[in-house]
């Protein structure tokens, strides 16, 4: 087996067609497909911010779902708009507000279409993905060692969130523990959910979510290769949603 891991998209088509290209796949019937048959495996956030989360969103249900050619998790925008499909009282800020807004705008039966593929494919996505052919594991906001094999609720908090004090900083984000200093796992955890602005490498953890979404780039993980591939964004740049780190 052979994987490209994606970062979050956010909405941001365009570049991930780009991306698609640079690791060399080919279009095929709407969906993109490698010569050598490798798996692409989105890390979760494939919508809200960027301009245009309903294409996103179709084509990773082609991928996934309909045609079994690529894997994903969820992230916590995507749990956020699983909700509003169900009907729950959910705010439309922090980005659901754009995807809400692309949602609204298409006719009653495409409306209806797109909200039982993305009911479907988050129905059907695991909360974090085990790769053992490439001794990897995927989770959207990371996944602590003592934590794999369990599906339990503070496991989940964690998946999407990442390791949250309830406690937020001046700009009103959450202030989150770096979790990743203390991994000591062989296998390689591959996670997004915190822009930064080259992908950050901690022990045998990776944070690929390059912040596109913020003008900066989307990038992929390829394994068994351990290679980094990414492309520019199309986005405004935002310097200020970037995280940095004492070792970045």
């Amino acid at each position: 087996m052979k994987v490209d891991i994606i970062g979050d998209v956010h909405g941001c088509y365009q570049e991930l067609c780009s991306l698609f290209e640079e690791l060399g796949y080919q279009s095929i019937d709407g969906i993109y497909l490698h010569p050598d048959n490798r798996i692409p495996v989105f890390v979760g956030d494939l919508t809200d911010r960027g301009p245009e989360s309903i294409h996103v969103i179709q084509i990773v249900y082609e991928m996934v779902v309909k045609h079994k050619k690529a894997k994903y998790v969820p992230g916590n925008h995507c749990n956020k708009l699983y909700r509003y499909f169900l009907g729950n009282k959910v705010q439309h800020q922090h980005g659901l507000e754009t995807t809400v807004m692309e949602y609204m705008a298409l006719n009653e039966k495409v409306q209806d279409q797109i909200r039982s593929q993305f009911i479907e494919l988050y129905e059907e996505a695991p909360l974090y993905l085990p790769l053992p052919e490439v001794n990897a594991v995927v989770a959207h906001a990371g996944i602590k060692q003592a934590y794999i094999g369990r599906y339990d609720n503070k496991v989940k908090t964690f998946v999407l969130y990442g390791d949250i004090t309830g406690e937020f900083d001046k700009a009103g984000r959450p202030i989150r523990r770096d979790w990743a200093q203390h991994y000591q796992g062989d296998a390689w955890i591959v996670y997004g959910h915190t822009p930064v602005r080259n992908p950050r490498i901690v022990n045998k953890t990776i944070n690929i979510d390059t912040g596109c979404v913020f003008g900066n780039k989307l990038t992929a993980f390829r394994l068994p290769e351990e290679r980094i591939v990414s492309v520019p964004s199309e986005q405004p740049f935002h310097p200020d949603k970037f995280r940095s780190f004492p070792d970045s």
